[in-house]
Protein backbone atom coordinates (compact mmCIF):
# COMPACT_ATOMS: atom_id res chain seq x y z
CA UNK A 1 0.00 0.00 0.00
CA UNK A 2 1.54 3.59 -1.18
CA UNK A 3 1.17 6.17 1.44
CA UNK A 4 1.91 8.87 -0.70
CA UNK A 5 3.87 10.73 1.73
CA UNK A 6 1.27 10.74 3.79
CA UNK A 7 1.25 8.88 7.41
CA UNK A 8 -1.63 7.37 8.39
CA UNK A 9 -2.72 6.80 12.07
CA UNK A 10 -3.41 3.64 13.46
CA UNK A 11 -7.53 4.35 13.33
CA UNK A 12 -7.15 5.57 9.59
CA UNK A 13 -5.39 2.67 9.02
CA UNK A 14 -8.52 0.25 10.33
CA UNK A 15 -10.68 2.46 8.58
CA UNK A 16 -9.18 1.82 5.49
CA UNK A 17 -8.65 -1.46 5.44
CA UNK A 18 -12.52 -2.05 6.54
CA UNK A 19 -13.10 0.35 3.42
CA UNK A 20 -10.68 -2.16 1.38
CA UNK A 21 -12.49 -5.65 2.62
CA UNK A 22 -16.26 -3.92 1.84
CA UNK A 23 -15.05 -2.87 -1.38
CA UNK A 24 -13.63 -6.63 -1.87
CA UNK A 25 -16.70 -8.20 -0.14
CA UNK A 26 -18.81 -5.49 -2.64
CA UNK A 27 -16.99 -7.11 -5.73
CA UNK A 28 -17.48 -10.28 -4.96
CA UNK A 29 -21.14 -10.23 -4.40
CA UNK A 30 -21.63 -8.64 -7.72
CA UNK A 31 -19.35 -11.17 -9.15
CA UNK A 32 -21.89 -13.64 -7.87
CA UNK A 33 -25.18 -11.72 -9.12
CA UNK A 34 -23.61 -11.83 -12.41
CA UNK A 35 -22.98 -15.75 -12.33
CA UNK A 36 -26.53 -16.03 -11.22
CA UNK A 37 -28.25 -13.76 -13.67
CA UNK A 38 -26.45 -15.52 -16.30
CA UNK A 39 -27.94 -18.55 -15.30
CA UNK A 40 -31.18 -17.51 -15.13
CA UNK A 41 -31.04 -16.26 -18.56
CA UNK A 42 -29.70 -19.62 -19.91
CA UNK A 43 -32.78 -20.87 -17.70
CA UNK A 44 -35.18 -18.50 -19.35
CA UNK A 45 -33.80 -18.97 -22.86
CA UNK A 46 -34.08 -22.60 -22.40
CA UNK A 47 -38.07 -22.72 -20.65
CA UNK A 48 -39.03 -20.15 -24.21
CA UNK A 49 -37.48 -23.00 -26.56
CA UNK A 50 -39.54 -25.57 -24.73
CA UNK A 51 -42.11 -23.04 -24.61
CA UNK A 52 -42.09 -22.48 -28.18
CA UNK A 53 -41.68 -26.65 -28.63
CA UNK A 54 -45.53 -27.33 -26.84
CA UNK A 55 -46.94 -24.57 -28.90
CA UNK A 56 -45.66 -26.20 -32.06
CA UNK A 57 -46.72 -29.55 -31.47
CA UNK A 58 -49.62 -28.22 -30.08
CA UNK A 59 -50.92 -26.36 -33.21
CA UNK A 60 -49.53 -29.50 -35.19
CA UNK A 61 -51.98 -31.82 -32.72
CA UNK A 62 -54.67 -29.15 -33.11
CA UNK A 63 -54.74 -29.10 -37.05
CA UNK A 64 -54.77 -33.54 -37.05
CA UNK A 65 -57.75 -33.23 -34.22
CA UNK A 66 -59.43 -30.66 -37.08
CA UNK A 67 -58.53 -32.90 -39.63
CA UNK A 68 -60.12 -36.26 -38.03
CA UNK A 69 -62.87 -34.21 -37.14
CA UNK A 70 -63.67 -33.18 -40.78
CA UNK A 71 -62.89 -36.60 -41.79
CA UNK A 72 -65.15 -38.05 -39.35
CA UNK A 73 -68.37 -35.74 -40.22
CA UNK A 74 -67.13 -36.03 -43.94
CA UNK A 75 -68.12 -39.66 -43.41
CA UNK A 76 -72.08 -39.61 -43.23
CA UNK A 77 -73.29 -42.44 -41.45
CA UNK A 78 -77.48 -41.18 -41.42
CA UNK A 79 -77.50 -39.77 -38.04
CA UNK A 80 -74.78 -37.04 -38.13
CA UNK A 81 -76.24 -34.81 -41.40
CA UNK A 82 -76.68 -31.98 -39.75
CA UNK A 83 -73.61 -31.64 -38.23
CA UNK A 84 -71.69 -32.77 -41.84
CA UNK A 85 -73.87 -30.09 -43.55
CA UNK A 86 -72.59 -27.40 -40.69
CA UNK A 87 -69.30 -28.26 -41.23
CA UNK A 88 -68.85 -28.27 -44.86
CA UNK A 89 -70.13 -25.04 -45.00
CA UNK A 90 -67.61 -23.78 -42.56
CA UNK A 91 -65.13 -25.27 -44.58
CA UNK A 92 -66.70 -23.31 -48.12
CA UNK A 93 -66.85 -20.12 -45.93
CA UNK A 94 -62.89 -21.12 -44.69
CA UNK A 95 -62.40 -21.40 -48.57
CA UNK A 96 -63.93 -18.61 -49.76
CA UNK A 97 -61.76 -16.05 -46.72
CA UNK A 98 -58.69 -17.61 -48.27
CA UNK A 99 -59.33 -16.84 -51.99
CA UNK A 100 -60.60 -13.70 -50.88
CA UNK A 101 -57.09 -12.60 -49.53
CA UNK A 102 -55.39 -14.23 -52.59
CA UNK A 103 -57.63 -11.96 -54.41
CA UNK A 104 -56.26 -9.27 -52.85
CA UNK A 105 -52.44 -9.44 -53.77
Amino acid sequence: MYTFGVVMTDEEKNRLSTFEARVRHLIYLHDELRRKNSELRQQLEEKENECRQVQAEYRLLERRFNDLKTATTISLNGSDVKETQLRLSQLVREVDKCIALLNQL
